[in-house]
């Protein structure tokens, strides 16, 4: 890749990488949809241990890329919580489908 000539072409490039971010980050949101019906509580949605491996991972991937850690961390922490919230309400609508409304008397 070539060293950007100006400004306007180094936002048009994060504009483009943007649009890639995106792209991908709707691919894990439906990773995460789906995932909220294979677990049985809101402790396995959280699940803390498993975000913290995830960090770690991501931590050693931004060294080796060239990426600050503390940006890789600020960044994937801001994107879990976002979708530990949806995965959430995903969990709690299909918890709330599965569960039958009772019949009220007459």
């Amino acid at each position: 890749m070539s060293a950007p000539r100006d400004l306007a072409e180094i936002r048009m490039r994060i504009d483009e990488l943007d649009s890639e971010v995106v792209r991908l980050l709707a691919q894990r949101q439906e990773l995460v949809r789906t995932a909220a019906g294979f677990k049985s509580d809101e402790q396995a949605v959280r699940a803390p241990d498993r975000v913290e491996r995830v960090i770690a991972a991501v931590r050693d991937r931004a060294v080796t890329a060239g990426l600050a850690p503390e940006v890789a961390e600020a960044v994937w922490r801001a994107m879990i919580a976002a979708f530990i919230d949806l995965e959430l309400h995903e969990h709690r609508r299909s918890t709330d489908a599965a569960d039958p409304v009772p019949h009220q008397g007459p």
